[in-house]
């Protein structure tokens, strides 16, 4: 049964028709992802399937009594009430505290909110939690979002995929986190050119079949085909779970593969890291280091010795508030450690894309500010100009020649990360890159970073991009240490879920007005250990961090013969298996110094 239905349905803003004669419905309990370009015409699709906005032309029906609920990238929160009026409005504390679906939805959301505070004392982000919170409180049978994992971290955002999978509204999103499309999405919309081109499955399914209809349409265009191929490869060599969702042919798509090479030459990429960076790039000695400065704010680092080496490629993971943000600041040196000591090479050329971006000059032209970095870069075996990667990153045509005062936030973000790779770095450090680009421009950077030889260390809460681009994850959990996660995300997720990350997020009712929220903590045992037991445990925790410091050591060795060997391909790649063993163990060891330290009260 359709919700909605629209037929026949335009619409323009100015002289540009954003939607072209649409006919098209939702049925009840169908999950959509909508994909496309930024400026395309999804939010105004969306606008139009809610009602909020009048079609030029065409109808647009609903069901009698539908109830639609929408978050919609504008905030829409009265600033005079508080977040327990907005989320729960009049239901009495009993009713809601009674209620298991709206305590996991408060505690996922917006756990760490005091509900006594006023709409107008929070920030953008805890505004726009709070609006999702309310909407998903309420019952609804079509659900509409607009970017709803803005201001997620990782674990909310694996939360809120779940939660909209068991769910038996509708639902209609538009997002570009592609591992959430791929998570809640049934069917995926694509608006291109004012029409909509419908795909079953999500967007692993989307990129196969969009693959499979240029295959037999014969497209022309053979960059974008190169791109498609090179998407579908590593879709089809990456997580089991991403590629057991199409239900449809993939022979063809498979055929489409078949000689591709894999999205990265890694040996080769740390051959060339090596060499332009040499065998020191960043060695963390000791360092103890507090987000709010020296002795202020959460601690994030605590007496921590790590390396980063020529050619890692590193995904930072965290919750919000971790300290992911300080790290890249340290590695940049715009703050300084607490303790310890950060050891740069003398060849590092850093560039640091911050949330904070420098400001562009307005009155310059898009292409006079990358050209005025460097006219040419030469990225693997290619040599690119100043104008060919604009256009691969979006600016095209006469989209080079506006002025930089003109540009949207996603645009100026764009053409900041341009100029920092146009500055021929060996180094970078990315905090949040994906904001504001749409998937084609994900693809285009991916594929960029594809080729750049150098060490990237990257903090992304786009899960899929975070995958795509990193080779190893390490993890901020609260315990003041950098920890390798051989399992990547998914390892992540299972130990916040299981209690093992000191930092896990309590899935508990929101204390009552009045009363300190209650500090979140791991499990304890109503009384400490007895003085044989904290003697063995003290004796256990020592054993295993002289374990640990064997292993650091013989990581460091590992690393000096790898630079040493970086034209021995056959030599590189036994002392990568060797080194990965050997950071699988210390993951190993690292938990059981948690459980015991936890054991011990410390």
């Amino acid at each position: 049964m359709n919700l909605v239905n629209l037929e026949s349905v335009s619409h323009a803003y100015g002289p540009k028709p954003l939607l072209s004669d649409l006919s098209l419905g939702v049925e009840a309990g169908e999950r959509i992802g909508v994909v496309g370009r930024n400026g395309g015409g999804k939010t105004t699709l969306l606008a139009v399937i809610s009602g909020e906005v009048k079609p030029d032309s065409g109808r647009v029906t609903h069901n009698r009594g539908l109830r639609i609920g929408v978050l919609s990238q504008q905030d829409t929160l009265d600033p005079g009430l508080s977040v327990r009026e907005t989320v729960l409005g009049g239901r009495a504390e009993h009713e809601w505290a009674g209620d298991q679906g709206v305590r996991e939805i408060l505690a996922n959301l917006i756990g760490d909110l005091d509900l006594e505070s006023k709409a107008s004392e929070l920030s953008g982000g805890e505004r726009r939690r709070t609006a999702l919170a309310k909407l998903l409180i309420d019952e609804h049978e079509l659900i509409m979002l607009d970017e709803p994992t803005n201001h997620l971290d990782i674990e909310a955002i694996a939360w809120l995929a779940g939660h909209l999978a068991t769910r038996k509204s509708a639902l209609v999103v538009v997002t570009h986190d592609r591992w959430f499309l791929d998570a809640v999405s049934t069917r995926t919309w694509e608006v291109v050119d004012g029409k909509v081109e419908r795909y079953e499955g999500g967007y692993a399914a989307y990129v196969l079949a969009k693959a499979e209809r240029a295959r037999i349409a014969q497209a022309a265009e053979e960059r974008r085909q190169n791109l498609m191929r090179k998407e579908i490869a590593w879709l089809r060599r990456g997580p089991p779970a991403r590629t057991s969702k199409p239900k449809f042919r993939v022979d063809a798509a498979q055929a489409l593969i078949a000689n591709e090479p894999p999205a990265r030459e890694s040996v080769e990429l740390v051959k060339f890291a090596t060499a332009r960076l040499g065998k020191t790039v960043y060695d963390l000695e000791d360092v103890t280091l507090h987000a709010g400065g020296p002795g202020s704010g959460p601690m994030v680092l605590d007496a921590c010795t790590w390396q980063f080496g020529p050619g890692d490629r590193i995904g930072l993971i965290g919750v919000n508030g971790s300290g992911k943000s300080s790290v890249l600041r340290l590695l940049a040196d715009t703050v300084q450690p607490d303790t310890g000591r950060v050891v740069r090479g003398r060849t590092v050329r850093l560039a640091h894309l911050s949330q904070e971006l420098t400001e562009l000059d307005p009155t310059r032209r898009v292409l006079e500010t990358v050209e005025e970095i460097r006219k040419y870069i030469q990225v693997g075996k290619r040599e690119w100009t100043a104008s060919q990667l604009l256009e691969r990153l979006g600016f095209k045509g006469e989209a080079q020649w506006k002025v930089v005062g003109e540009l949207s936030g996603g645009e100026r973000r764009r053409l900041q990360l341009l100029r920092l790779l146009m500055d021929d770095p060996n180094v970078l450090l990315l905090d949040e890159p994906t904001n504001d680009l749409d998937i084609e421009t994900l693809n285009e950077l991916e594929d960029l970073l594809d080729g750049w030889p150098g060490t990237l260390i990257l903090v992304s809460h786009d899960r899929y991009f975070l995958e795509r681009v990193a080779d190893r994850c390490v993890a901020l959990l609260g315990d003041g240490r950098l920890s390798m996660l051989p399992g990547g995300v998914d390892e992540y997720l299972e130990r916040r879920a299981a209690g093992t990350a000191l930092t896990a997020r309590l899935a508990s009712t929101p204390a009552p007005s009045g009363t300190a929220p209650a500090t979140p903590s791991l499990a304890t045992t109503p009384s400490g250990p007895s003085a044989k037991e904290e003697r063995e445990l003290r004796k256990e925790l020592s054993r295993l961090e002289r374990q640990l410091d064997k292993l650091t050591g013989q990581e460091t060795k590992l690393h000096e013969q790898m630079a040493a060997a970086a034209s021995d391909y056959e030599r590189l790649g036994s002392l990568d298996a060797q080194l990965r063993d050997i950071q699988t163990q210390k993951d190993t060891i690292e938990a059981e110094w948690l459980e015991t330290a936890d054991r011990l009260g410390e």
